[in-house]
């Protein structure tokens, strides 16, 4: 009698518990209200987008603009075009540019790593003109260079008229666009991206603080750029990495430098707690070996050219369903990296990733008399089927 009465007592108790911790694994709270004009939240590495408001929404980007001027810098270090030791010369309309300055002198030359650490830290107007113009000759011919780069980005939303971000009639940009941008900073640019991390720059025996306050509050964040404008509000795109998951946070339009440092800590809180990383087939892994026919071997080995990482709700990788896409038959020849169907992964029925299945080998064709035979066989099974 004791172990009857145990056994269903037992096994409510355990499916209870299984049922309370599926549901603790999906309960997320709604995501903290921000005070700005629009934002975003991105993870570098999937650049799938987690938190969002009106991040397609075009509006004035202030100093964000020297992100694409100093992106573009450290791209012509990275291929040879410039080197960081060589001078550049100011002239005197980088002299005059006003607002944040690096306080170089017109008619002097200035080394062309100073210059980037006095974009990227000191917020320089003029050390950007001057970059501008060592660069593409002028200001004007940068910024089409500029638009160029947006472009190849897919930043849709973003129009460049300067290398500094002054105000201008047709120049603006949104939180979505200033994501891509920094994600591409952060990969193309691994080896210059330390120095967004930079706090101070001493530049003439002058000390100049970066003006990301978050730098000196959270060791997790290293860059990436803040901006104001009485047009623009207060601007900042921040980048963490906490437990080797690196978010970027764009924040537009806010009221003051506090509230752009504040609200971007929800936005990273939020995001860490609630969300996680997810790899679930590395570059190259074999995912799945199937029959070819007519090759010089009867199996090919699919799997996916670049590592497939999902961002998920905390607690939820257990729930995704992955489907693979194949066709019917597979016919050799094969080369490696053709495009063989595609991997599907769904999350309570909603499709979050879908890439293609490749070839992870080429496979040859295979003898007349093996080609023939596979030919017969073939035939036969799809009469059959």
């Amino acid at each position: 009698m004791i172990t009857r009465f145990l056994r269903p007592t037992l096994l409510a108790l355990l499916l209870s518990l299984l049922v309370s911790v599926q549901v603790q694994a999906s309960m997320i709270p709604a995501a903290p209200q921000i005070a700005a004009r629009s934002y975003v939240v991105m993870d570098a590495a999937t650049g799938q987008v987690i938190l969002s408001k009106d991040e397609h929404e075009r509006y004035p980007p202030a100093s964000l603009v020297k992100i694409m001027t100093s992106y573009i810098a450290e791209l012509e270090l990275i291929n040879g075009n410039l080197s960081e030791d060589e001078m550049v010369n100011v002239s005197e309309k980088a002299w005059r540019t006003g607002g944040s300055r690096m306080f170089i002198q017109e008619g002097t030359q200035v080394k062309l790593l100073d210059l980037l650490r006095g974009i990227i830290i000191s917020s320089g107007n003029d050390a950007s003109v001057a970059m501008a113009e060592h660069i593409a000759g002028s200001e004007m011919a940068f910024a089409d260079l500029m638009n160029q780069h947006a472009q190849r980005l897919g930043m849709t939303n973003t129009n460049y008229e300067n290398a500094t971000g002054l105000p201008s009639d047709n120049q603006y940009s949104s939180a979505h666009d200033l994501a891509l941008l920094a994600r591409a900073l952060i990969t193309d640019s691994q080896q210059y991206y330390p120095i967004y991390a930079e706090k101070h720059f001493n530049f003439n025996d002058i000390r100049q603080p970066n003006r990301n306050r978050l730098l000196w509050r959270d060791d997790s964040v290293d860059g990436i750029k803040t901006g104001h404008t009485d047009e623009a509000g207060y601007c900042l795109v921040s980048s963490a990495v906490r437990d080797g998951m690196r978010l970027i946070s764009v924040v537009m339009g806010s009221a003051s430098e506090e509230t752009r440092a504040q609200e971007t800590q929800q936005l990273l809180a939020y995001t860490y707690r609630f969300f996680e990383n997810t790899e679930l087939y590395t570059a190259g892994q074999s995912i799945s070996e199937q029959r070819i026919w007519g090759g010089a071997v009867d199996n090919l080995n699919l799997g996916v050219l670049e590592s497939l990482s999902l961002t998920l709700p905390r607690g939820q990788k257990e729930s995704l369903e992955v489907l693979l896409d194949l066709p019917r038959n597979i016919q050799a020849p094969v080369s490696m990296g053709d495009a063989i169907g595609s991997v599907i992964v769904s999350l309570e029925g909603e499709v979050v990733a879908e890439v293609p299945l490749v070839a992870l080998h080429a496979v040859e064709p295979g003898s007349f008399f093996k080609r023939l035979w596979h030919s017969v066989l073939q035939f036969f099974m799809n009469l059959f089927n």
